[in-house]
């Protein structure tokens, strides 16, 4: 299963020193206000915005997934 990873923008963004409100204006918002809700899970992110998203966090799209994956047990019956 993939999940959107929002500690990897949160943690990016503190890297790169930009603020909610250097983050709402890149990414088209009015208020900062606006951003941190998709930074902290309360909006969804669009997909079309996962580019400029990559672009001003110096990333890939690829890095907001994570993915979990499940570990399976197997057992050979031996008779």
């Amino acid at each position: 299963m993939t999940q959107f990873n929002l500690d990897f923008i949160s943690s990016q963004r503190a890297k790169k020193k930009l603020s909610l409100q250097a983050m709402a204006v890149e990414l088209g918002f009015k208020h900062a206000s606006t951003y941190m809700k998709y930074e902290k899970g309360e909006y969804l992110f669009k997909a079309e915005q996962l580019p400029k998203l990559a672009s001003v966090l110096d990333c890939k799209v690829s890095d907001f997934f994570k993915q979990n994956v499940a570990k399976t047990a197997t057992k050979s019956n031996v008779s």
